[in-house]
């Protein structure tokens, strides 16, 4: 067979412009874009069109169970039995529950003091509770400051006990799992768990542990979280957005219909026979709080959220203690769901309906297709059409969807209306890594096990402040670029550009200012920077 030259298998059009690089690409995509590219786009927009209404009516029926828990108020005292702990005379401290408070922390130089104080502040009879500092932490210096602020708390008649061991297997699921093995904790009816940048009240434990007592078939007590640092930066304003509609919402619907919410890691109180039940703590996957909630759940155990108990605790306020977060909190709940599908389909110990909350609701459209259709949908198949002009998105999609499912997302904090679009870029941004994250957890791939614990600055940015530097501090050009990100925006700035000249649409509008939103986050202009000292 003779060999062929690449005259022959070019056309003549295209073999005379071979060196003109643009009408060789424009060939190329002429080429491609009817048998592959707009078959492909269809599919994705439709696919991506199901994923949002999918998501709208998840959100639509979580309003409607708000409204109803507003007006008929369905209050957890009035769900369940609640009333005040009392004195015995004749069993005295005895008749208290003997209660555990357990404070996993990990190199919390910042704020080991400040946890470890609100705990040994808990308003409980002294003789009923036992607060365990459990310390993973690798640096001696700060090994040795946290438990001689525990030997300090302990002479003033706390019983406190520090906890430390000579592995970090299995990271904080490992450490909890280890602190539960302690002779003293088979005396204890609950544990409470507060991460080392909480601070509850004094009288948390009387308001919560009513209801445990007063309820055998409660497992959980979980509380709202209250962020201190909220107003740090532009950041922080954006995750308390976020944050506070799975409080004010999520937690509260899961709550109010009996079906079924995630432990969020902290801030909330166990009864430790429920706990046990369970099979205990387990790290297989990087949300162990969830994957213990979900075994308790099919154990027939119910939960009550109490959102008018507010814990204090601190937001990431860099973007790379953020983005860590943001890998964990979406690769897990993936992870998990992929391990875990089976056994709740097989479950009989819950009904039909529980089963389809849990797996439907909670793990696949909130955690698995929320990820997913935002970025897919709004930074790759939306700027993709403008290049694409025979393949339409129907206006009901790509604006009048969106825009009442960003309303609903907006009604946990009224106070940041305001900054609605800023919110919308950002989520946008982010939802890049967790789109990323999720698929990691799906197939288990290369960081699904990944456990960065997320920084916390304390007051310490605020004492670097205050001392003046004689020299600015010198920045690392790798440590403010990401790639992945000036990447998207360099494609939507260029889909931007594109329907200003030839599009129909209008949606450059939007396309350059999610570019340049990607574009601040791929330069590390979010954010607090903190400079290495």
């Amino acid at each position: 067979m003779s060999r062929l030259s690449s005259s022959a298998l070019l056309p003549e059009s295209f073999d005379g412009s071979r060196d003109d690089i643009t009408e060789q690409i424009g060939f190329v995509w002429d080429q491609i874009k009817a048998p592959l590219i707009i078959p492909l786009l269809r599919v994705l927009v439709v696919v991506c069109l199901a994923m949002s209404i999918m998501l709208f009516i998840e959100r639509v029926y979580m309003g409607v169970v708000i409204v109803l828990v507003k007006l008929f108020g369905r209050k957890p005292e009035k769900r369940y039995k609640w009333e005040p702990i009392k004195d015995d005379l004749e069993m005295g401290n005895s008749s208290y529950p003997m209660v555990l408070v357990q404070i996993p922390m990990y190199n919390e130089k910042e704020v080991y003091q400040l946890s470890i104080g609100a705990a040994c502040g808990l308003s409980w009879p002294s003789d009923r509770i036992i607060i365990q500092v459990l310390d993973d932490s690798t640096d001696s210096t700060i090994k040795d400051l946290v438990e001689l602020e525990c030997q300090r708390w302990a002479s003033k008649g706390i019983n406190i006990k520090y906890e430390i061991r000579d592995n970090r297997n299995g990271y904080k699921a490992g450490a909890l799992k280890e602190g539960m093995k302690r002779s003293y904790v088979k005396h204890c009816d609950y544990v409470a768990i507060f991460d080392a940048d909480f601070q509850p009240e004094p009288d948390f434990l009387w308001r919560t542990i009513p209801f445990l007592a007063h309820n055998p078939e409660i497992a959980l007590v979980q509380s709202r979280w209250k962020f201190v640092n909220a107003d740090e930066c532009l950041m922080t304003r954006m995750q308390e957005m976020s944050l506070d509609y799975h409080f004010t919402v999520e937690q509260e619907v899961g709550s109010s219909t009996y079906a079924f919410f995630g432990f969020n890691g902290t801030a909330g109180v166990w009864r430790i026979a429920a706990l046990n039940e369970a099979g205990g703590w387990k790290d297989r996957t990087t949300v162990e709080d969830m994957d213990l909630a979900v075994r308790a759940s099919l154990k027939g155990w119910k939960f009550v959220y109490v959102g008018n108990i507010k814990v204090k605790n601190e937001l990431p306020s860099t973007l790379k203690a953020y983005r860590y977060q943001q890998h964990r909190w979406s690769c897990g709940p993936a992870n998990l769901f992929r391990k875990m599908v089976v056994e709740i389909i097989k479950n009989k110990k819950v009904n039909l309906w529980k089963k389809v909350h849990v797996i439907y609701n909670f793990f696949f459209v909130r955690k698995i297709v929320a990820h997913i259709v935002t970025f897919v949908f709004y930074c790759v198949v939306i700027p993709t059409t403008v290049l694409v002009p025979e393949v339409e998105i129907p206006k009901w999609g790509s604006v009048y969807i969106p825009s009442i499912i960003t309303l609903l997302n907006a009604v946990g904090t009224p106070r940041s209306l305001h900054l609605l679009v800023f919110w919308i870029l950002f989520e946008n941004v982010m939802s890049l890594h967790r789109t990323k994250a999720t698929f990691i957890g799906l197939l288990e791939a290369g960081r699904v096990n990944e456990w960065v614990v997320t920084e916390k600055l304390g007051d310490a940015l605020k004492a670097k402040a205050a001392v003046k530097a004689p020299k600015k501090p010198r920045l690392r050009i790798g440590e403010r670029l990401h790639l992945l990100e000036l990447g998207v925006g360099a494609y939507l700035f260029f889909c931007a550009c594109y329907d200003v000249a030839f599009g129909k649409n209008h949606y450059f509008i939007y396309l350059y200012l999610q570019a340049i939103a990607f574009f601040v986050v791929g330069f590390g202009h979010v954010g607090t920077f903190v400079p290495n000292s």
